[in-house]
């Protein structure tokens, strides 16, 4: 082969480029399409939504009132990405006869990441907030996705092995993996105090809603503390609190735990880098 064919056959530069944004994770399309994976795995294995319409709702309200906020607020359109994220994640976890919930719950997720600010600095992960707004708001109507894995091992191994390769590639893993390390370690903990069989406290881990939340919301980089070792001190403190709250027969304590863990520790490290700045 010639020099001027081996050129003329080698990918140029700049489609070598995009080729690697296409599979880094600079490109905003990677987390949409993995939890859309979630989604479709877990769908196609059990069954797990209880219509399309009710996650279009979900999904439709999220990204249009991103665009409108965004728009009123900053004069310009947002890439729909992260919008499209909560929506999903919405869509996925809550289950509800009715529609509203649905919007609900992606409304208000929205609408906290313009309002509820601290010096610039986000406070709640939307969607932690959005769905836990309507669970304590209307507990007889609204509840969440469930559902186990069980003995099919194969969509957990591929959903597990994606997620981690995708938070270690924006350095998160050791988020997961302290969270994932401290479930473990605290449903012994529980096991020891209810008599309950370790492999019943430990189960729910194995569920697509846990997918969602070790992979998307406990590692979300605008509303987690910035220092590596503080990261994972979170991490811990919320497998302890969903502790108390399980002990206390509190259904959704996962979820509960990031509410209070999260923002409390954000406030923390904002009131202690104002005191830096002044002294």
């Amino acid at each position: 082969m010639s020099p001027d064919s081996a050129t003329l056959a080698a990918p140029a530069p700049e489609a070598r480029s995009k080729t690697r944004f296409v599979f880094s994770l600079e490109n905003r399309l990677v987390p949409p399409t993995f939890i859309t994976l979630i989604l479709v795995t877990a769908h196609l294995s059990f069954g797990i939504l209880e219509s399309y319409e009710r996650t279009a709702v979900a999904i439709a309200t999220a990204i249009a009132a991103e665009l409108v906020i965004a728009r009123v607020t900053y004069r310009r359109w947002p890439h729909p990405a992260s919008a499209y994220i909560t929506g999903i994640s919405v869509g996925i976890l809550v289950r509800s006869p009715f529609l509203w919930p649905y919007a609900l719950a992606s409304l208000i997720s929205i609408v906290s990441k313009y309002v509820l600010k601290v010096k610039g600095r986000h406070l709640w992960n939307p969607s932690n907030l959005g769905m836990s707004a309507v669970l304590f708001l209307a507990p007889s109507t609204v509840s969440l996705l469930s559902f186990q894995w069980g003995n099919n091992l194969w969509p957990m191994v591929v959903i597990w092995t994606l997620g981690s390769v995708i938070v270690w590639r924006v350095g998160r893993l050791h988020i997961s993996a302290t969270y994932v390390a401290s479930f473990l370690f605290f449903s012994f903990v529980r096991s020891a105090i209810t008599g309950h069989p370790w492999l019943a406290d430990v189960a729910p881990i194995t569920g697509p809603m846990y997918q969602l939340f070790i992979f998307f919301m406990i590692t979300d980089p605008k509303t987690t503390v910035r220092p590596r070792w503080a990261q994972a001190l979170v991490a811990f403190l919320v497998g302890f609190v969903e502790m108390l709250l399980r002990l206390n027969e509190v259904v959704y304590a996962p979820f509960y735990a990031l509410f209070m863990v999260g923002p409390s520790a954000m406030l923390v490290e904002i009131y202690l880098e104002s005191r830096q700045r002044h002294s």
